[in-house]
């Protein structure tokens, strides 16, 4: 290894700190030394590996404050937010660990017959810097509890987190088994096109289609979560200050950058007045700033080129007749204001474009039919809400999407799967099924 990945802090645009970039003979050697410890690692009996990587979290309960001011750090989170997301990787690793063991046991189907699930391989695991540790967990433990071996590759907007994520459980798991490269998009290519058996993935639907075209010649396993632009309908007869707090909340949150945000709002005509003065208020309340500022509710973006992606789709819309009822089409960097525009149409980018930003979009419907059409009209499917009374239900069955909620949030309880319709998935994870595709299915019969 030999030239150096800079991490940025978005904020101030001053360095974090470096890790060295891969190169092509690197990641072969790395690939290569997965391979074989594989080959041990998947002779441990399942509660063993439990029992291994357990005790491998545990090394991180001492690093808490240090993975939450690097995830400040690196893509300008909240402290709050950083703090939530790295003590959650923490508390529900043992729990998520036991439950995909449970998946993996073997099904009778016969007196002579089991279902059972084998090991894959080397899993080559690629994560988002939106959420740098809770994202490469829900990957992580389901490919080294199935008996895999994995090779990470952060994003190179968050690789300091990522990195400290991996030593830490490197001092308990045998060596090998867990590794990271660090990099850009050609280091990334340089795993897929690697010797291993399965590629996990959470990004953009344009990296995705470069994942599945470098990954066709070796016919190699796929989990993908390909990003949204979720839309939610309000009905007349939806509570609207409680429609009115999600819709804001969840296009604010983490500055607009989740892939579950809410994109597309279509709202019925009858009570559209009132919905758009009560998100006006409550977006107003909302303050950006630093991570480490008291207050805060929304920080920077994570860099100049998202922060030009979301200033461009506002001006677009500008452009083509929106009206904006807080904030404006220009910002100066790193932050995008608390932007809530109106008159949203089908020709405009906010709606067909995924915004990962701190922007509200509405758009006013006459009918529920044509709430419906706009809704569906995406080759994104990630989530979908629907906020109303009677009827909500009807509405909500219409949606083509891989996760849908009436008057609430997306993402089911408990052991559901985390999954996206048309381009926004490519496989699944979480509950049993999801992490039985970190496995080969094998029937044997004795």
């Amino acid at each position: 290894m030999s030239d150096f990945l800079i991490s940025t802090n978005p904020l101030n645009n001053e360095e974090v700190g470096r890790v060295p970039i891969a190169s092509q003979q690197d990641v072969l050697a790395v690939v290569d030394q997965a391979k074989r410890a594989q080959t041990v690692w998947a002779q441990h009996p399942l509660q063993q590996r439990v029992e291994m990587l357990t005790k491998a979290y545990q090394q991180l309960e001492p690093l808490h404050p240090e993975l939450t001011r690097l995830i400040s750090l690196e893509m300008g989170k909240d402290q709050r937010r950083a703090h939530y997301e790295a003590g959650g990787a923490m508390a529900n690793a043992p729990y998520m660990a036991r439950e995909t063991a449970e998946a993996f046991e073997p099904k009778q189907i016969a007196v002579s017959s089991q279902i059972q699930y084998q090991p894959l391989g080397v899993v080559g695991l690629i994560s988002p810097w939106n959420y740098p540790l809770a994202m490469a967990n829900n990957l992580l433990i389901p490919a080294l509890i199935a008996g895999n071996s994995v090779v990470l590759k952060p994003s190179e907007n968050t690789p300091l987190v990522a990195d400290v994520f991996v030593k830490a459980l490197q001092q308990q798991l045998p060596e090998g088994v867990l590794q990271i490269i660090h990099g850009e998009g050609d280091v990334g290519r340089m795993l897929v096109q690697a010797d291993i058996n399965m590629i996990a993935f959470t990004g953009s639907v344009a990296a995705g289609r470069d994942i599945m075209a470098n990954a066709a010649g070796g016919l190699k396993r796929l989990v993908m979560e390909l990003g949204g632009n979720d839309p939610m309908i309000v009905m007349a007869g939806a509570d609207l200050h409680a429609a009115a707090r999600f819709a804001v909340a969840s296009s604010f949150e983490n500055a607009g950058q989740m892939c579950t945000s809410t994109e597309r709002i279509y709202v019925d005509h009858r009570v559209a007045d009132h919905f758009r003065e009560l998100v006006v208020q409550i977006a107003g309340q909302y303050r950006v700033g630093g991570w480490n500022e008291p207050g805060v509710n929304i920080g920077p973006l994570v860099n100049a080129k998202q922060h030009q992606n979301v200033l461009a789709q506002l001006q677009d819309a500008k452009n083509k007749g929106a009206e904006f009822l807080l904030g404006d089409a220009d910002y100066p960097l790193p932050f995008i204001q608390p932007t809530v525009v109106d008159g949203m149409t089908p020709d405009m980018q906010l709606e067909q474009l995924e915004t990962f930003g701190p922007v509200v979009a509405m758009s006013t419907v006459d009918s529920m039919d044509e709430a419906i059409r706009r809704a569906n009209d995406s080759v994104y499917g990630l989530g979908a809400v629907v906020f109303g009374g009677s009827g909500a239900a009807e509405v909500a069955d219409q949606l083509q999407a891989g996760m849908v909620s009436v008057n609430g949030g997306v993402g089911g309880p408990g052991d559901s799967p985390w999954v996206g319709a048309k381009h926004s998935g490519f496989g699944y994870h979480g509950s049993a099924e999801g992490h039985r595709q970190f496995t080969q299915i094998r029937v044997m019969n004795y």
